[in-house]
């Protein structure tokens, strides 16, 4: 794995959107909400107001991931426009050059804020604009991902990539027995793994969904997409979304999907979702970071406890019908809320019984010695369709991706994050970063 390349500051970053955009006049930065590991990511504000994002790189990886992201960027944009798709995605607008080899890019930011979870709720609303959301992209052909040259996978192949992924894991000694054997029973149970592929984001989480009042209007960071397992995409929703709302985003979602109802689904998500911990480390092990990995550790422990005494992946309980008790014919009893003697009821039982005998010795007394049956009605009982199993488990939600910790800023409505040149002043101080690089000071008005 290619070693990681000193972080740009911001104001590096913004030079490069000058030379993207030739004639852009930044004004004023806007550093990410968190470091990410594999992008720099910085948001401007040029002298008209317009916002831009740049997005650059981190190590060769990254810059092959950013190529495959950028060929699907446009054929998403023209699903965007044909109404396939019932949100906005990233439009690059421009590309610099990167000394070490690669390329940043340069697009208008899109409106909307980060997706706020805990506001999901039952019934029509944000919940069933997630679900609908996401079913749109599953909806479109598998040649929008691999035209743009991004991995493919039928389901077979993809239960095997999982495989590989828990074995590399417990490579590690760090995956507890427990939860090992639960995740291998999952992924040799073939039953779970019968399902058409789709286009998959492989990286959603809240911080990549944006919204606007209670609509999907945008979906960020597209450099983990594939074909493959459509599940990955409401792992996180099954870890992270209110319990009362998770009902709400799959009914929608299933409703828009041409397919047939997929049994399986939720169990894959669920499976997905506790996988993302396994990753988390495996992320850790491959940046040699001691604090994720200890970080990864603990929260295995805690999802091993969790899930100990759980069902297995994709068990659902037999349902098996209330059989009403037979009453005790000698058992003394009050009398019942209507004011009936109890023993009234047993003596109108019993007088019912004895017509009941009466009329089968009749029906024994036919010529042919044979018994009249008549035709009994059988009652069909509904199955409940069995709810989804769901961890409770908070912190996958983070962890949904792969190896890249994307930083995409937050989404303000007003500039006041924006960081403003002072040109009065003399003495540049060090930015935000380890670099001794200059960052605007804050504007004052």
């Amino acid at each position: 794995m290619s070693e990681p390349n000193a972080s740009r500051s911001p104001l590096a970053l913004a030079a490069l959107a000058t030379v993207a955009l030739p004639g852009l006049d930044v004004v004023a930065t806007r550093p990410p909400r968190t470091p990410g590991a594999d992008f720099d990511v910085v948001g401007v504000m040029d002298a008209t107001g317009s916002r831009w994002i740049v997005r650059s790189p981190r190590d060769s990886a990254a810059g092959a991931a950013l190529e495959g992201e950028v060929a699907l960027l446009e054929a998403l944009g023209r699903a965007a426009d044909d109404d396939l798709l019932t949100f906005e995605v990233p439009r690059p607008a421009g590309f610099a050059p990167l000394p070490e080899g690669g390329r940043a890019m340069v697009y208008p930011e899109l409106r909307g804020k980060p997706l706020p979870v805990e506001r999901l709720a039952a019934g029509p609303g944000l919940a069933a604009q997630v679900g609908r959301a996401i079913a749109s992209l599953h909806e479109l052909p598998n040649t929008v991902v691999s035209d743009a040259g991004l991995p493919t996978y039928d389901a077979d192949a993809y239960r095997r990539r999982r495989l590989a992924e828990v074995d590399e894991a417990a490579a590690t000694g760090h995956i507890p027995p427990g939860l090992l054997r639960r995740w291998e029973h999952a992924l040799e149970d073939v039953t779970l793994w019968r399902f058409r592929a789709t286009p998959v984001h492989g990286d959603l989480a809240a911080e990549h969904v944006l919204v606007v009042d209670d609509d999907v209007v945008g979906i960020l960071d597209w450099s983990d997409a594939r074909v493959a397992d459509p599940a990955d995409d409401l792992a996180w929703l099954l870890a992270a979304a209110p319990v009362e709302s998770l009902d709400a985003i799959l009914e929608a979602y299933a409703l828009a999907r041409t397919e047939r109802a997929d049994d399986q689904l939720t169990a894959r998500a669920l499976l997905a979702s506790e996988l993302a911990v396994a990753r988390w480390l495996m992320h850790g092990v491959r940046h040699r970071d001691g604090e994720i990995i200890d970080d990864a550790v603990q929260m295995l422990r805690e999802l091993d406890e969790e899930v100990t005494g759980q069902p297995p992946i994709g068990y659902s309980e037999p349902v098996i019908p209330d059989v009403a008790p037979v009453p005790e014919v000698g058992e003394d009893a009050a009398d019942d809320e209507d004011g009936v003697d109890a023993a009234d009821e047993r003596a109108d039982a019993d007088e019912a019984l004895a017509d009941d005998e009466d009329r089968a010795d009749e029906d024994w007394d036919d010529d042919d010695g044979t018994a009249d049956v008549d035709g009994g009605s059988e009652v069909d009982q509904a199955q409940p369709a069995a709810a989804p199993q769901r961890p409770a488990w908070r912190r996958t939600s983070d962890l949904a991706g792969d190896d890249s910790d994307t930083a995409e800023h937050a989404v303000v409505e007003d500039d006041e994050d924006f960081i403003v040149p002072d040109y009065e002043r003399t003495q540049p101080r060090r930015g935000f970063d380890d670099t001794p690089t200059t960052e605007f000071p804050p504007h004052r008005a």
